[in-house]
């Protein structure tokens, strides 16, 4: 497993972000795992999750699968992390601008939704999951009115799980649904293969993550896109 997606696994695992039991899911499904990044809620630990997201931008963009001038974080969770991606691609010699929006437009001071820098070029839109999508095709109808171009969407896991309930499925999942609606990329730091092939490890993280192995594994061959 490339390094930077067990990095990531683990750095889940210890700040309690990623957990193992039983967890219904906004569809209504049991899932063995839960995935809240709203807890990485630190200094720390955002500083570090941006340097995973950095990473995974910039491995996306030398493999060629990728290319981009901005990024954009949409309100609320993407505000945070679009700064932290930022700063660290800065660290790393990559200095982009950035932008953000508001949820309601404001009629005084500089006005409107967009805050940060003028949206142009290519975008990549920052999120933490994709679930339904409405987030990406909110921010990609932003974009696209200012003239820019949604270039990719960055998130940091994939559960590559259909849509859909308990009892009913849609053929893709959502992020393949993105990608086939709106024709752009989706980069994730990690996703549930990623995750599966971490149990398969020996350092002491992945051999007490395996316990719940073949319940994830069960979960994937039932929902799994």
């Amino acid at each position: 497993m490339p390094q930077n997606h067990a990095q990531f696994i683990e750095f889940a695992l210890s700040a309690k972000v990623l957990r193992f039991g039983e967890f219904k899911t906004k569809a209504g499904r049991l899932s063995p795992y839960f995935f809240n990044a709203g807890l990485f809620n630190t200094g720390s630990l955002l500083d570090r999750l941006g340097a995973f997201y950095a990473t995974a931008l910039l491995e996306a963009r030398d493999a060629g699968r990728i290319q981009f001038d901005m990024l954009f974080g949409p309100a609320y969770k993407g505000i945070p992390l679009v700064a932290s991606v930022a700063m660290n691609l800065a660290r790393m010699g990559v200095d982009l601008p950035y932008a953000f929006n508001r949820k309601e437009a404001k009629d005084h001071g500089e006005g409107g939704t967009i805050i940060g820098s003028p949206l142009k070029g290519r975008v990549v839109i920052i999120d933490d999951v994709i679930s339904a999508g409405t987030s990406v095709r909110e921010s990609t109808k932003l974009i696209e009115a200012a003239g820019a171009t949604p270039s990719a969407v960055l998130i940091a896991l994939d559960r590559q799980e259909k849509g859909g309930n308990a009892t009913e499925m849609t053929e893709t999942s959502a992020v393949q649904d993105v990608e086939k609606t709106l024709g752009i990329p989706v980069v994730s730091i990690a996703s549930l293969e990623n995750l599966l092939a971490f149990m398969d490890g020996d350092s002491p993280a992945a051999r007490e993550a395996a316990k719940f192995r073949d319940a994830v594994a069960a979960y994937r061959a039932r929902y799994g896109a």
